[in-house]
């Protein structure tokens, strides 16, 4: 019984520990979840529902994602694995800006990928929003920008955090990209105009390109930036829907989608349709052969190893979390 709970190291096995962070994270959840709902229906009663009351409120449920993640993934990492916060990979660690800017062009180069795409054959035209709208565009600029890396960062922690990277320190790296990319696609599912195949597949191939990202860098800056300006190009810039949603008041471009759907993806978006496909394809072989993408030493042995703390001096004189 004692071999099925715990390692040689005398640590509870890497199943356990994520069995653990998905019991926390619901748990916490749930709670944040309660408090929301009883905060709005106490402030609808005492003052008038704010046009952008539910922009607020996903916005806040998201931030509350965060927390319950990088939580849970914290009190796993500390008390059953003796890590550090920054075992995490969410501090400002040697390079994670330059990964960070590095994914958010890569994002932006993917999508253009598929724009071209769907442009060459006929079926997506552009035109500029209306010239007297600037006002209007910044706002929506700013608040779809707020909106999306609180969503981006949400989804990360959740799904390329704590699970995938303590079964990557058991050596199971490969079941944790294959859990977390079809877990990350089945919450998908629910979104409006799900396109039947195209969406789970497209999705989970967006998981498995933000999984190569971490474990390339060991570090969530570089998925991060990949998710953040993928769904902000999507949003703002070609004015097209992120994953069924319609998530910028006021895009800088409007799109006119003439069809094929299976190609476009339609009213849920290019993660829906086949250009989107081929440029995830593309993307997610260049990130995994890109020459010059490396974790720093610290985060390659904290997320390799099963017990990297012990007799290890690249951890000596590391400042504690």
């Amino acid at each position: 019984m004692r071999a099925i709970l715990f390692n040689e190291y005398g640590r509870l096995r890497s199943g356990w520990r994520v069995l653990l962070f998905v019991v926390l994270v619901l748990g916490s959840s749930f709670v944040f979840v309660t408090a929301l709902r009883a905060a709005y229906a106490a402030l609808h009663n005492i003052t008038p529902r704010p046009s952008y009351a539910g922009a607020i409120f996903e916005l806040i449920f998201r931030f509350t994602l965060i927390l319950s993640a990088l939580g849970a993934g914290y009190l796993l990492a500390r008390y059953v694995e003796g890590l550090p916060f920054r075992s995490l990979g969410l501090t400002f660690h040697d390079g994670w800006l330059r990964d960070f800017l590095l994914g958010c062009v890569v994002a932006f180069g993917t999508l253009m990928l598929a724009v071209v795409i769907s442009v060459a054959a006929g079926s997506l035209r552009f035109s500029f929003n209306a010239a007297d709208a600037v006002f209007a565009l910044i706002r929506s600029f700013i608040g779809s920008g707020i909106l999306l890396f609180i969503a981006a960062l949400a989804e990360e922690a959740l799904f390329r955090g704590y699970p995938l990277q303590t079964l990557a320190r058991a050596g199971y790296a490969w079941l944790g990209v294959v859990l977390t990319l079809v877990f990350f696609a089945w919450g998908h599912l629910d979104n409006p105009n799900v396109v039947p195949q195209f969406t789970f597949v497209n999705t989970a191939l967006a998981g498995l390109w933000f999984a190569i990202a971490y474990l390339r860098t060991r570090s969530l800056w570089l998925p991060l930036g990949l998710h953040l300006a993928w769904n902000w190009a999507l949003a703002w810039f070609f004015g097209l829907p992120v994953s069924g949603l319609k998530l910028a008041s006021h895009p800088l471009l409007v799109a006119n989608d003439a069809g094929p759907f299976w190609l476009t993806g339609g009213t849920y978006g290019m993660e829906g349709g086949l250009a989107c496909t081929i440029a995830f394809a593309v993307s997610t072989l260049l990130i995994w052969l890109m020459p010059g993408l490396k974790a720093t030493p610290e985060l390659k042995k904290l997320t390799s190893e099963e017990n990297p703390a012990v007799g290890s001096p690249v951890l000596t004189n590391q400042p504690a979390d």
